[in-house]
């Protein structure tokens, strides 16, 4: 595919700038000489999902939009919207995989954003990934990993973990280059592992020792309700790790390739990087 770079005037918003794939998407693209407006609650310029009053000003003078949707559906209408009326052409939306299966059964926002955007009179491409290979060392999985104990409701189910630095790369290639207008990029790794594996390399990179455990779903509830998380993230958290333990997510997918034209990062990889930095030394 031939692909022609967007001019490095037009303003692109990142949304969600200081999480996993903004914080990595805005240095890549400023490095690359584009103008971005790096949006979040704590970033650069203010935004917030359930502010309304702010959206004209976020979105003012934007030509191309990275969209990490909010939990809650609601407001995902509106500010895409806005965000169509306001001159945004392009759209850059990241979703999960098997979205089209799960609807918006869990990860409500995110499924909304998914469906409004591809249905909007703009140019756009949505990003499908699999489970980030960061959340070992930058989300749910790290506490209790340094615990010793990582306990879900997975079984022994595979799954290829995309690491986030590819997610990152591919985000910058679609909001900057021609020729993704109107495609779905399913985003995974280039192996599938168990979740016992996942840990097991940890374990082996990191020096630390640290187990999967097997649960039920009504296992995964009681612990989450003992550690004081709130019911409606619990039950969402269950319903994401029930449809992993289902298979959806196991296939491996092409879009690094197909984007970059490069094999994805290999799990190891992400491993033995995190490790040598001492993501699981605290």
């Amino acid at each position: 595919m031939t692909t022609t770079p967007r001019t490095t005037d037009d303003l692109i918003l990142v949304l969600g700038a200081t999480g996993k794939t903004g914080r990595r998407i805005v240095p890549r693209l400023r490095a690359a000489g584009h103008a971005v407006r790096a949006a979040s609650r704590s970033g650069e310029t203010y935004f917030d999902w359930n502010e309304r009053s702010i959206w004209p000003t976020v979105l003012d003078g934007v030509s191309a939009l990275y969209l990490v949707a909010p939990e809650e559906p609601e407001p995902v209408a509106d500010f895409v919207a806005q965000a169509e009326a306001a001159g945004v052409r392009r759209f850059v939306v990241l979703s999960g995989r098997g979205i089209e299966v799960s609807g918006e059964s869990f990860l409500a926002g995110m499924a909304r954003a998914d469906r409004l955007v591809r249905e909007a009179d703009v140019d756009w491409t949505v990003i499908r990934a699999n489970n980030f290979a960061q959340n070992f060392d930058e989300d749910f999985a790290h506490a209790p990993l340094l615990a010793g104990r990582l306990a879900l409701p997975v079984g022994d189910v595979a799954e290829p973990f995309v690491d986030v630095e590819d997610i990152a790369d591919v985000a910058v290639a679609l909001l900057t280059e021609e020729g993704h207008s109107g495609r779905v990029y399913d985003l995974s790794g280039p192996r599938a592992l168990t979740y016992a594996e996942a840990v097991a390399e940890i374990a082996a990179a990191s020096g630390r020792p640290m187990r999967f455990e097997a649960v039920t779903a009504e296992q995964f509830l009681a612990e989450l309700s003992a550690a004081e998380v709130p019911e409606p993230l619990a039950r969402e958290l269950t319903a994401v790790f029930t449809f992993t333990a289902e298979g959806h997510l196991s296939p491996l997918a092409t879009g690094v390739r197909d984007v970059l034209g490069r094999e994805p990062r290999d799990f190891t990889e992400y491993v033995k990087a995190a490790a040598a930095r001492g993501a699981w030394s605290q």
